[in-house]
């Protein structure tokens, strides 16, 4: 019998075990150690800043936070050390542990601190809650939501243009309620939008907190179809690479864009046997029937822009 030599046993260990498992290193006795907020703190604000110290291979972090009674607020995995989390007013524990590819630390003593309602707007923030930042849209109108802040008695808004540097479109003081729609002559050009908004009362005012959205109207140009080639010839179950072309639009914005691949029996496409959406211009299928068929693309972009579909291309399956 021929002797394994050393290079065929590390082969072995490392069909057996992952690489990542093998070069992890073990931080299940370790801690993570908590710099802010420490046990007992007040913070006067609506949002927390948590902050604590990297653990030595560490790439990432799950970071807990509960009510005094355990009810549990946030579980959530980050890479950062740090995390500006909303909270209302109220008593509340956090704490974190450290993970890498194959491991996790043990987690960090627990800190219990306390938030608490302030008339100084200047540490608070404005929490936004909807357009998402970097949306997109063809509308003519948006409505733009915030969270409610209880010590402030009233908004501002602006509106910038910042698709060439920064032009204020519009602005508005004095709202009252966390929410404001912009409207169409307002948005009248296609272009990349931030809105602005901040919390003020007799004494002091937040910062502004900001968010982006892009206007497009322009629809995406027609696909063109380039392989298979017309009348191309394939035998059964063999997988077929689709691929396709596309022109950039000539608008302001160019939103991103998703593609829809279908196809049928027949080059009107009277009943489409499947379609697909992906993300690149690229598709592969294997057909197990044999016979002919067409097949054609559109291009949507995040706006809700459609384009024209592609020229149908015939293939056969033999």
């Amino acid at each position: 019998m021929k002797k394994i030599n050393r290079v065929s046993l590390i082969a072995i260990a490392l069909i057996l075990f992952s690489c990542d498992d093998v070069l992890e290193k073990d931080i299940t006795n370790d801690m993570v150690e908590l710099i802010s907020p420490i046990n007992y703190e007040e913070i006067e604000s609506n949002v927390v800043t948590f902050k604590w110290n990297s653990l030595t291979d560490s790439d990432k972090y799950r970071i807990q936070i509960f009510k005094t009674d355990k009810t549990k607020i946030l579980d959530s995995l980050i890479t950062k050390t740090s995390l500006t989390y909303p909270l209302p007013h109220g008593e509340y524990q956090w704490r974190i542990r450290g993970e890498n590819f194959a491991y996790q630390s043990s987690y960090s003593l627990q800190a219990d601190f306390s938030v608490i309602e302030s008339t100084d707007l200047s540490n608070q923030q404005i929490i936004l809650k909807s357009p998402a930042d970097n949306f997109y849209t063809k509308n003519s109108t948006i409505t733009c939501n915030w969270a409610v802040l209880t010590m402030a008695d009233y908004y501002e808004f602006e509106l910038l243009n910042v698709t060439n540097g920064e032009t204020i479109v519009f602005q508005e003081t004095n709202i009252t309620n966390p929410t404001f729609i912009i409207n169409n002559t307002n948005l009248s050009a296609e272009a990349k939008y931030k809105w602005k908004i901040k919390g003020v009362n007799g004494t002091s005012e937040t910062p502004f907190s900001t968010s982006t959205f892009s206007v497009d109207r322009t629809n995406p140009n027609q696909p063109s179809n380039t392989l298979p080639i017309q009348n191309a010839t394939f035998t059964i179950n063999q997988t077929i690479n689709f691929s396709w072309s596309i022109l950039a639009d000539v608008g302001a914005i160019q939103s991103p864009i998703t593609y829809t691949i279908e196809f049928a029996n027949d080059v009107n496409f009277t009943t489409i046997i499947q379609k697909n959406d992906v993300s690149t211009a690229t598709f592969d299928k294997a057909f197990t029937t044999i016979g002919s068929y067409y097949w054609r693309v559109k291009a949507t972009d995040l706006a809700g822009n459609i384009s024209v579909y592609s020229t149908a291309f015939k293939f056969i399956v033999k």
